[in-house]
């Protein structure tokens, strides 16, 4: 499978890919290493003005160790964490004067540098030199949890050394700049955090996070950032007279307790019958769902977190195989469960089995 992967990946890159970006493609590390410095802490969007503002000012590494200070950080001024504009000027300065102006070849020779880290270190190997380090960002995270279904949390350190071994096991060593870009692009367009284009991968064929149905669970955090405001989206799908559940285990609010398919977002999404319809074709690839109702806006206020979002209930004519991992309940089997109050507020204005009634969880 792993080699399948990489193969899928390249193939995408190489006649489906359209992503553009300045600084792609480049084989000088000094431009690699500017970009990569821009885009810690910073969308893609803003940082590729920032970048062309750089290289058209300073376009060379001598350049920008020859700058004053006051002018880098003039320049630098609305991309925040300055501490990243300190190390940049150190380090090329450092590398002007004792390196003669010439980037380290070798990958532990980058790791050195002031203010570069692993994954900056090995997309400069990768891209400049074509030194088989694999890539490990949150795109790549997010690609890989899904692809092979990890629950191990990445901000853990078992974690982050599951993922490194694996990144680097599929990598293409040949092209590993080839391969290092496809996967962060593949992450970045379409197996996004909140909305990944399942219907239209390549990699569906053989993604288990899809095959079992919890694409939108991975991957995981164990230590979950609180959050002022969290947009929850409960889908209640029934089948039958089963509606299916899934139990709490993210070491996150309502831990250990049951609530209904959840799609989080971090803005508060608009939804009608023809996007639900949408979802559940492009993330589950069901067709002909039958939308029974959309909430409004349900709210709750936690003691740090206010929690919105709403309830969309549909019926289902068959369950797909990556639904079936899922539990599947009757009436009497859900009213024994525990619930959110986040939830069971709804259920008891909004029964989804008409006759019964549900105990208050807070």
């Amino acid at each position: 499978m792993k080699k399948t992967v990489t193969n899928l990946l390249l193939d995408w890159h190489i006649n489906s890919n359209k992503r553009e970006m300045p600084w792609k493609g480049e084989r000088d590390p000094y431009k690699i290493w500017l970009s990569e410095i821009i885009l810690q802490q910073t969308r893609v969007e803003q940082g590729m003005a920032y970048y062309e503002k750089f290289i058209l000012n300073y376009p060379t590494i001598q350049d920008l160790a020859s700058a004053k200070d006051e002018d880098i950080f003039k320049l630098w001024e609305g991309l925040g964490y300055y501490n990243r504009c300190k190390n940049l000027l150190y380090t090329a300065r450092s590398i002007v004067e004792q390196k003669g102006g010439k980037f380290p070849l070798e990958y532990e020779d980058i790791l050195e540098l002031k203010g570069i880290g692993p994954y900056t270190a090995a997309a400069i190997a990768s891209f400049a030199f074509n030194k088989p380090f694999a890539v490990l960002d949150g795109n790549v995270y997010r690609v890989l949890a899904r692809v092979f279904a990890i629950d191990t949390p990445i901000d853990t350190s078992a974690g982050k050394k599951q993922f490194a071994a694996l990144a680097q096991l599929i990598l293409d060593k040949k092209y590993p700049a080839l391969y290092n870009q496809a996967i962060m692009d593949f992450g970045a367009t379409v197996c996004m955090p909140a909305n990944p284009n399942c219907s239209a991968c390549k990699l569906q064929i053989i993604c288990e996070g899809y095959k079992k149905g919890i694409v939108n669970r991975l991957p995981i955090k164990e230590k979950v950032l609180l959050k002022k405001n969290r947009w929850l989206y409960y889908f209640i799908i029934q089948f039958g007279n089963k509606v299916l559940v899934e139990k709490r285990i993210l070491k996150d609010i309502w831990d250990n307790l049951f609530e209904f398919y959840l799609l989080e977002s971090n803005e508060q999404l608009t939804l009608d019958k023809s996007s639900v319809q949408a979802f559940f074709y492009q993330h589950l690839g069901i067709n002909n769902i039958e939308v029974v109702s959309i909430s409004s806006v349900q709210k709750q206020q936690l003691t740090h977190q206010q929690i919105r979002g709403q309830f969309i209930c549909v019926n289902i004519s068959y369950i797909p195989e990556n639904l079936k991992h899922h539990k599947w309940l009757s009436a009497e089997e859900i009213h024994k469960l525990a619930f959110p109050r986040y939830i069971n507020q709804y259920l008891e204005s909004n029964p989804i089995f008409n006759k019964h009634s549900y105990t208050q969880t807070k």
